[in-house]
């Protein structure tokens, strides 16, 4: 994908949702009387924030009457939001950039090093880690600043989402907002990404860590790939671990490789105690940990300097907000009664594994939606259910078996396929298709056959469709989100497509499909 059409892929998502720590409260609560005020939610400072009538309509079961409350500005970016949202090579990039570094390779200088002993300093002088010029570091520094430009600006978009949030937790616990970035390194801000040793999330935990900071994982949930639990969880254990070696360097050494590596290499090197005298005893990953955080602090710092520019969100006034679930319903099932891509709520919703949001009994699973996609779920709520009920019940084994993978298929890439297109037609997830077919990046050629564990039967489409066709005509009960999965295509497809007729589906309107 060229980058210039990447840059405004992400703003959908911010263009969709303030912050989640910018919204506190844990449930929605909607006026059932006609009045102008359908909800009240809060914002970070505790001010009050009205949800009007005249924003959220009232959505009715039959899907031909579903009305939103539109952002016009917003819908050109969401097609290739679609796309990219799962495109987690930046993971790739940043594991491989520290384990595979070879500090004694020639990269061609692109920052007077005067210059960056000088900002290198300014930096120290305001942060509590030690930061100090250094070759190996300034070495990083010109490497990423030579070619990995696209990657850096893509890490920037994505940390307008996450670092408010971020910052919250960390000022919660008293720990340097540089602190960060320490996400950027472990996880290239993927919420679920998976390490090859297992380790999950946005921090990166490990399984019997991540239960031992009080992240929940079971066969439906894994807390480790929630932002804001797992955020939390990475506070508390950079803070006992500063506790221990009273110095953010070491304490981020010793949340890479744990505190008995850190220890040994303390002994080894004669009692030293300064990172980069003990880098020569530390494991590799390890010894390229601190540079790459240092870097990563120095790039995004001085990013206006080097003439990066990211992609930033044009509208921050649309709130997400959470639905405490009553019964158990699938991310599917929301995305069907909200007309909201399947994506867009999986994202909002990394935490469940199955896509599944289970109801345990001294439990609560909340839901996370776009404020107006959530006004449209509580204002059918009941409809809702009762659909996740009659869809569970149809079903002819119990729903334990049918969360097994059914038998493998093999899957032939044609024009215009790409994971995001392929995971939703069989109910799976990108990062799935790439494990199965030992994939390293989102990039596929015509031809290519992938084999998928699908979730979900593949020809099991109410609509009547042809490969070849090129438009749809509606039919009562139709909506965007059936049409879509019919045709194979994604409802902001049909809506960059149709931009009139989309909003308000009529039987008999004829929709473009190409």
């Amino acid at each position: 994908m060229k980058i210039k059409k990447w840059i405004p892929a992400a703003l959908a998502l911010w263009a969709s949702a303030v912050v989640f720590s910018q919204v506190q409260q844990d449930t929605v609560q909607v006026e059932q009387q006609e009045n102008t005020v359908l909800d009240i939610t809060t914002d970070s400072q505790g001010g009050e924030l009205p949800v009007l009538k005249t924003e959220i309509d009232s959505l009715v079961v039959d899907s031909l009457s579903w009305k939103r409350f539109t952002y016009p500005e917003v819908d050109a970016y969401e097609e290739n939001f679609l796309t990219e949202l799962y495109n987690n090579d930046l993971y790739d990039y940043m594991h491989d950039e520290i384990v595979q570094m070879d500090y004694s390779e020639i990269v061609t200088q692109k920052l007077p090093t005067d210059t960056l002993k000088a900002r290198l300093k300014q930096i120290n002088a305001e942060t509590p880690f030690q930061i100090d010029y250094n070759p190996i570091l300034e070495k990083l520094i010109n490497k990423k600043l030579g070619y990995q430009r696209v990657y850096l600006e893509r890490l920037m978009t994505l940390s307008d989402y996450y670092f408010p949030m971020f910052e919250e937790y960390l000022d919660k616990y008293d720990i340097p907002l540089e602190m960060k970035y320490l996400a950027v390194v472990e996880s290239a801000l993927d919420p679920r990404i998976k390490s090859r040793v297992g380790a999950t999330g946005l921090w990166q935990f490990m399984f019997t860590t991540g239960r031992n900071y009080g992240l929940e994982v079971n066969s439906y949930v894994d807390e480790r790939m929630d932002p804001l639990k797992a955020t939390e969880a990475a506070c508390k254990y950079l803070r006992s671990l500063y506790n221990i070696y009273g110095d953010w360097d070491l304490a981020l050494a010793a949340y890479n490789s744990g505190p008995g590596n850190v220890n040994k290499a303390i002994r080894r090197s004669g009692g030293y105690k300064n990172y980069w005298n003990l880098r020569p005893y530390l494991p590799r990953e390890t010894a390229g940990y601190v540079p790459a955080f240092q870097s990563i602090m120095y790039l995004f710092k001085y990013a206006k300097e080097h003439g990066f520019q990211p992609a930033r969100p044009t509208v921050k006034s649309i709130a997400t907000d959470t639905i405490r679930v009553k019964q158990m319903i699938t991310l599917e099932h929301v995305a069907q009664f909200t007309d909201e891509d399947l994506e867009v709520i999986q994202f909002h919703n990394p935490s469940y594994k199955l896509d599944i949001i289970p109801v345990i009994k001294g439990k609560n699973y909340n839901l996370r939606l776009p404020l107006y996609a959530a006004g449209r779920f509580v204002s059918n709520e009941d409809s809702v259910y009762a659909f996740a009920k009659a869809q569970f019940e149809k079903r002819e084994k119990p729903l334990p078996e049918l969360l097994k993978a059914p038998d493998r298929v093999r899957y032939t890439v044609r024009k215009g396929d790409y994971l995001g297109k392929i995971a939703r037609k069989y109910g799976v997830r990108v990062s799935q298709i790439k494990r199965w077919n030992g994939l390293r990046s989102n990039n596929l050629r015509i031809g290519q056959r992938l084999y998928i564990h699908p979730r979900k039967p593949v020809a099991t489409q109410t609509i009547k469709k042809s490969d070849d066709a090129t438009s749809h005509t509606v039919k009562t009960g139709d909506s965007l989100w059936k049409i879509s999965q019919a045709y194979g295509t994604s409802i902001a497809n049909l809506k960059k497509l149709n931009p009139q007729k989309s909003k308000d589906l009529q039987p008999g309107m004829v929709l473009k499909l190409k």
